[in-house]
């Protein structure tokens, strides 16, 4: 089959996609006018001023986003297109559990957030990293980079030892699930039939390097740029949806409070580099636990970050990591509530 061929067998699987994002987009706005019918004390706002809200805050996730979803496809067209075969495997350990510790490490290198590593993950993938490997990577680089510790040093310091629990836990999350995925019987079939797809066109693009530059990043842009767009609209919309008042309400609770803040990190979708602010706010009303929690679950699995994570994962896949992302975070925000 050639490329053309394999475009033109692609193509018609966007429509599902685009209907379904279209479904969701008036799901939400029926949810909308049917609260504000039926129950308009819910809300203290009325409809217009919560819709303005809702785009507000969604275009801001999206220019938030933007500049290190770039990155992160420029990274991994370096990784790709220009550094030579064999440089960054030189480097690695033999054994699949010390390539999985050094490469849940590699953000201290490439200091992508949440944003930027699905894109520089997918370029991993692609060179011949192993599925296991790159969620180490994928799961690690939002929190274990020095961008993500600074800020949170900035916010907390050392108190309650928030700032090391945020780090800690995000590396043994991360090897948590590329130890577990690595027991997967076939770790293709983790990925979507879309990115496999997209990794032979890629493999055999012709031409020289700089027209393989400039089709990776038309590609990388295609896939991920419309999963960006609807994971930022629905962070906007959810966050008028629910009222955060109802999440601060049980901020004191030791185990609601982490409940409902890693609720709140999937539904506010801030970049991990400045989300330890955002929680500073927080701070005087929840656990320390809480905190941590929130720290841990929103760079890994908010909804932009799922939807950015569709682009390359199947939806069963994801959840995996998820189960796995909430049920840690509690436990090591338990831990921290009971040692703080």
């Amino acid at each position: 089959m050639t490329r053309a061929d394999t475009r033109l067998a692609a193509a018609p699987s966007r429509a599902p996609r685009t209907l379904a994002a279209l479904g969701i987009g008036a799901a939400v706005v029926a949810a909308l006018f049917l609260i504000d019918a039926f129950a308009p004390a819910f809300f203290p706002a009325s409809l217009p001023t919560r819709a303005q809200d809702g785009l507000t805050l969604a275009i801001s996730v999206l220019i938030e986003s933007l500049p290190f979803v770039i990155l992160g496809v420029v990274l991994s067209i370096v990784v790709q297109v220009w550094v030579p075969p064999g440089v960054i495997e030189r480097w690695m350990p033999r054994r699949a559990w010390a390539r999985r510790a050094v490469l849940s490490l590699l953000g201290m290198v490439v200091p992508v957030c949440e944003c930027g590593n699905v894109p520089f993950a997918r370029g991993l993938l692609m060179r011949g990293f192993s599925v296991p490997e790159t969620m180490t990577f994928l799961i690690a680089a939002p929190i274990v980079n020095p961008i993500v510790i600074i800020t949170t040093h900035q916010a907390f310091g050392f108190s309650d030892g928030i700032l090391i629990a945020r780090l800690v836990g995000g590396y043994l999350i991360a090897n948590l699930i590329g130890w577990l995925y690595s027991r997967h019987p076939s770790p293709d079939a983790l990925l979507t039939d879309r990115f496999r797809d997209t990794c032979e066109l890629v493999v055999n693009e012709p031409g020289g390097k700089g027209r393989r530059t400039l089709a990776q990043f038309v590609v990388e842009l295609r896939a991920v740029m419309p999963a960006l767009v609807i994971g930022s609209a629905l962070a906007g919309a959810v966050q008028v949806l629910i009222p955060r008042e109802t999440l601060v309400a049980i901020g004191s609770n030791p185990a609601l409070s982490i409940v409902a803040m890693m609720a709140l990190a999937m539904v506010v979708a801030i970049c991990s580099n400045v989300d330890a602010f955002f929680a500073l706010s927080f701070a005087s009303t929840f656990t320390p636990g809480a905190i941590v929690a929130f720290l841990l679950v929103g760079p890994l699995v908010d909804v932009k970050m799922l939807a950015l994570m569709r682009t390359t994962f199947t939806t069963r896949t994801i959840a995996g990591i998820v189960v796995v992302v909430i049920v840690s975070a509690f436990f090591i925000g338990t831990l921290v509530n009971l040692l703080a």
